[in-house]
């Protein structure tokens, strides 16, 4: 029970600070965006660094923050420019790939089983989510502004990137000592061994061009969305395989219907019902 919370949790915040990390690409590109949130959950989290023993976990400790440089550094820095292009629905919604690739990498790298009945929950979330991305928006002037980029492509590698982080994650959560928090202080340290060195960040111009409302909502959204939802993540795959922790992980899609009105999108019935075929097909992968 405490991997099924810790799942519902994940979505939730990863929503929620999805819509707030939207907000802020106007004054932040993608990686200035990644290296931010990653330093401030980095510090956050720093006095799990010294509870590590360095020398007899060094292997794990390494899958760590390969972890974190495949997952955050890079899989973040497209998840967020694919914010920007596409918006918060559009976005999570392309992780309708990651249940069904979770399941299928889980099975070749780790060796990780599933039911019959939990496949045939997980496709039912996957096609669930399919069609939910690919519904057009009624607002007619959104659809024009998502016409003619990548935000998709970009989506995609995001999903690719976090799923192959998490099933290293798994590797050494499941079979190792380390907790949830130890795993995401690693993994926030190798994302940022890449991102320090490659991002400029100007702080000058945060301090004199950024408006202080803006400021708190990226401190709040970096707390809720990097602190939050990695350790909950973590948690996830301490307690549950990587397929199905993913399955679970992948509601974000429907939570996220509750911001799409603020960003100019009207739902229509479609897109409400096959949000209910996605908690369905969750339903069946729980009791699989």
């Amino acid at each position: 029970m405490i991997g099924i919370f810790a799942a519902l949790g994940a979505a939730y915040t990863g929503t929620f600070a999805s819509f707030l990390f939207r907000e802020q690409t106007k004054y932040f590109s993608a990686m200035q965006l990644n290296l931010i949130k990653s330093l401030i959950a980095f510090l956050i989290f720093l006095p799990a660094l010294f509870t590590i023993d360095i020398y007899s976990n060094y292997k794990n400790i390494l899958i760590l923050i390969i972890s974190g440089f495949i997952g955050i550094a890079i899989g973040d820095s497209f998840y967020l420019t694919a914010l920007k292009r596409i918006g918060t629905r559009k976005t999570l919604t392309i992780e309708a790939l990651s249940p069904v690739l979770a399941n299928i990498l889980g099975s070749l790298l780790i060796n990780e089983s599933i039911t019959l009945k939990g496949w045939i929950g997980t496709i039912i979330v996957t096609l669930s989510l399919v069609g939910i991305s690919m519904e057009k928006p009624v607002d007619n002037n959104y659809d024009k502004r998502i016409k003619n980029n990548y935000g998709l492509l970009y989506a995609i590698i995001s999903v690719l990137c976090t799923v192959i982080a998490a099933i290293l994650a798994r590797l050494v959560l499941a079979n190792s000592d380390f907790n949830p928090l130890q795993s995401s202080e690693l993994r926030l340290l190798g994302s940022l061994i890449i991102l320090i060195p490659c991002v400029r960040i100007d702080f000058e111009n945060i301090k004199n061009n950024v408006p202080k409302k803006n400021k708190v909502k990226l401190l709040f959204a970096s707390i809720l969305g990097t602190n939050m939802e990695l350790f909950l993540q973590q948690t996830v795959f301490k307690y549950l395989t990587v397929g199905l922790g993913w399955t679970l992980l992948s509601c974000a899609p429907a939570m996220s219907l509750l911001f799409a009105t603020a960003e100019g999108e009207k739902i229509n019935i479609v897109s409400i019902l096959l949000t209910f075929t996605t908690i369905s097909g969750v339903l069946i992968a729980l009791n699989a």
